[in-house]
């Protein structure tokens, strides 16, 4: 008999949290790697549509959690937001846990380091109603914070790319050529894919090559494959997770998309992890607007040549405008090309941060704040430790540091600022 798998996208424990595509495709790939050899069944707090007091979505699918109020962390106590649990109702779970169990193994996706509360909160649950299921552990929070996460009383904790571990642990031959396992919804409005994994770049303040490794892409005829599987099971939004989707575009996205459209696959596609704005032409950009791409967020972070440079020099002032000119020119709505710029980096003072949201606003196109969060391990991250203690995965909190570095005040006048700035777009 085939072993019973539990799958559990956690809730979330933040003071801010919106549907912004999110979707536990670590998860969802790892088990479709073992989808010949298990039988999984998938509890996925964080999806709207099994929730019957969910928010409208938006035209592209996103849209709010459902959430309520609860005590900040006493580590958090300091910071002048309201701190609230995201998701479903954890009784919603228990209740299916008596119906559905036992289960032989549940496996439970970590994402944010600070989200851990509610890895916490999943793994006390499954103790509770199916004891002799074996808990496994996986994701960001599980590599960039180990130790931590082994405390919280998993029975594995993959803490690394290599996924060995795991199929020992099972007893089980993975097959590497499958897509993820997006049947486990039973039906789907927003999806994700990945075409490559890791990034050339090493930005001082990303973990992104510590998590994911080196750039490497993926065979394109599983990414194709797997779009086709997310169209099949309703999927209308689908939103690419690579971290350095237009590096080697030639190889990669191109031939994707020219695939797309030889098959005539209509999705709506999106761009939520910051494209290199260097790597837009005006060739890749009429091709991504004709086969389907949607929104595009471009990273850019400061307009400060001297900040530029000093956190890796992925993308200059100059490169980002022609970017948009080549978007703009290729039927890009521009309500729907975002720059992201973070707020409340350790070296702010070299940022200029205003000076670059109205740089942004000068191309036409909207400005998107990106909280800046210490990850541990990471240049930027490391420096922080002057600031806080690193060791707790709360304080790495992407709305509280900012906070503790620029002020409430200030933070809130910028903020303001740029809905002021993306306003004044559309009138």
């Amino acid at each position: 008999m085939k072993p019973k798998v539990l799958l559990v996208n956690p809730p979330i424990y933040d003071f801010a949290a919106y549907d912004f595509w999110i979707r536990p495709y670590g998860l969802l790939s790892v088990a479709g790697k073992l989808r010949h050899s298990a039988d999984f069944q998938l509890f996925d707090y964080m999806d709207r549509r099994s929730d019957e007091n969910a928010s409208p979505s938006d035209r592209w699918g996103r849209g709010p959690f459902r959430n309520q109020r609860v005590p900040s962390p006493e580590v958090l106590t300091h910071i002048p937001r309201h701190f609230r649990r995201f998701g479903l109702p954890r009784e919603r779970f228990a209740a299916y846990l008596r119906e559905q169990g036992p289960f032989d193994y549940a496996f439970i996706q970590t994402m944010m380091t600070y989200w851990y509360p509610g890895v916490q909160e999943v793994i006390e649950d499954i103790r509770r109603a199916c004891p002799e299921a074996r808990i496994i552990l996986g994701g960001n929070y599980a590599i960039l914070c180990s130790e931590h996460a082994r405390g919280l009383g998993a029975d594995l904790v993959v803490s690394g790319l290599d996924l060995q571990p795991l199929w020992s642990f099972m007893g089980m031959t993975a097959d590497p050529d499958q897509a993820a396992l997006w049947e486990a919804y039973g039906g789907l409005a927003t999806g994700a894919l990945k075409l490559t994994d890791g990034c050339p770049f090493q930005c001082s303040y990303c973990s992104v090559p510590r998590v994911y490794g080196r750039f490497k892409p993926r065979p394109p005829e599983r990414a194709v494959t797997e779009l086709e599987l997310l169209v099949e099971q309703g999927a209308r939004n689908v939103a690419f997770y690579d971290d350095a989707l237009l590096f080697d575009a030639e190889h990669v996205l191109t031939p994707f998309l020219d695939e797309i459209l030889r098959r005539d696959i209509r999705v709506n596609l999106h761009t939520p992890n910051a494209l290199n704005a260097r790597f837009v032409t005006a060739g890749l950009a009429r091709l991504m607007v004709q086969a389907g791409v949607k929104t595009f967020y471009l990273g850019f972070e400061s307009a400060s040549r001297r900040w530029q440079e000093g956190t890796g020099g992925k993308v200059f002032s100059e490169e980002l405008a022609q970017a948009v000119e080549y978007l703009l020119a290729a039927g890009a709505d521009p309500t729907d090309v975002t720059a992201y710029q973070i707020i409340g980096h350790p070296n702010s003072d070299a940022q200029e941060l205003e000076t670059s949201m109205r740089f942004v606003h000068s191309l036409g196109i909207r400005g998107m704040l990106a909280d800046f969060a210490p990850i541990p391990g990471t240049p930027d991250g490391e420096a922080c430790r002057r600031w806080v203690d690193l060791d707790e995965p709360l304080i790495h909190n992407k709305t509280a540091f900012p906070i503790m570095r620029l002020g409430f005040e200030e933070v809130n006048r910028l903020k303001d600022l740029q809905r002021a700035l993306n306003r004044s777009l559309t009138r």
